[in-house]
């Protein structure tokens, strides 16, 4: 006797919305535009309440920007511009005008490389409060204050109630909160950038589900800035089978093209040919597992890895290096768009 599975429990927790949506065109409720910047890709999805019930993300907007490289030097300054753009373009839909004052609150652990970005971000902020307080701030400077709470694991206070006190003490305007994400794609890890005005929930993306900082929760708008830095082996193993056939397709279309004999297999990037993969090609190369489609494959491994502890969380080896420069894009991002006068440094 046939029945359909449930394979809900067994989706990949994703914290970025295209993600939630890129399976599903036409959501209702949901309203995507994609634009480009050169090889910069930057979506901007706005959730209403019926596209939140479906795709399980909070009400709001999220803009999401996707590059493919920023350890070269050229590459960082032209994500940096984008960023600064499209952040301020979200204070400006906002309201969050240049009086507005500003905490930016880094969250993770400083201890652990892939969950460091709010801390490493925070060091690089241009901090004025104590400044406005002395009276001693020049033209085209904004009001901000920062911290790093650091995590539940070493302060034993939940990080919500902490920020929470913290904004009832120092009563700024808005916040900006800037945290380490999930992804259940390596195309995204260290290269996509999220900012939402729908708040987060600190450490979700690996299952840590904390109480969230929301403008629910503080009663002050709360910018949620993120950038997956981690993917689980789930999503490692079945990304990999969905490579395997994209490069079967591809070997399979171009075996006799003289060009390829003069190119070593390494060096040829097949994710960037246009490939359509046929179906039957899935079951000649991996049998059972090639008629599956995504979702199945993804609930196999998980039930295979889950119940024996092997579903790790898992980075990129050069991500202390990488995770330098993404600080360094998101720091000097918001530094140049609330500090008017720092646009020409």
């Amino acid at each position: 006797m046939s029945h359909e599975i449930d394979l809900s429990k067994y989706e990949i927790r994703t914290d970025l919305a295209i993600e939630s949506i890129e399976e599903n065109e036409n959501i209702e409720g949901i309203k995507s535009v994609v634009e480009k910047v050169g090889d910069i890709k930057i979506t901007n999805v706005v959730v209403d309440k019926k596209g939140s019930s479906v795709i399980n993300k909070k009400i709001g907007m999220y803009i999401t920007i996707e590059f493919d490289d920023v350890t070269d030097k050229d590459n960082k300054e032209k994500v940096i511009e984008v960023f600064s753009f499209y952040f301020n373009r979200m204070l400006r839909e906002l309201n969050l005008t240049d009086n507005k004052s500003c905490m930016i609150i880094g969250l993770g652990n400083s201890s652990s490389t892939p969950d460091a970005l709010g801390p490493l971000v925070v060091e690089d902020i241009v901090v004025t409060k104590h400044l406005f307080e002395l009276g001693c701030v020049g033209k085209g400077f904004r009001n901000v204050c920062a911290i790093n709470p650091g995590v539940m694991g070493k302060t034993g206070i939940e990080t919500s109630n902490m920020v929470k006190s913290i904004v009832e003490s120092e009563k700024p305007d808005f916040l900006i909160v800037v945290d380490a994400l999930a992804s259940k794609s390596l195309d995204r890890v260290n290269k996509t950038i999220q900012m939402s005005d729908a708040g987060i929930n600190p450490g979700s993306g690996i299952g840590n589900n904390r109480k969230e900082i929301s403008k629910e929760v503080l009663g002050i708008p709360v910018i949620a800035i993120g950038v997956p830095t981690v993917v689980d082996a789930v999503t490692i193993v079945s990304d990999t089978i969905n490579f395997m056939h994209k490069h079967y397709s591809y070997m399979k279309k171009n075996i006799n093209n003289p060009v390829n004999r003069l190119i070593p297999l390494s060096s040829i990037n097949y994710l960037k040919e246009k490939i359509e993969i046929e179906e039957n090609d899935k079951t000649k190369l991996l049998g059972y597992i090639g008629s599956l489609n995504d979702k199945e494959i993804r609930a196999l491994i998980y039930e295979v890895l889950s119940p024996i502890g092997y579903n790790m969380i898992v980075t990129p080896k050069e991500v202390d290096f990488v995770m330098k420069k993404l600080s360094e894009i998101i720091s000097k991002g918001i530094n140049k768009t609330l500090h008017e006068s720092m646009n020409n440094t």
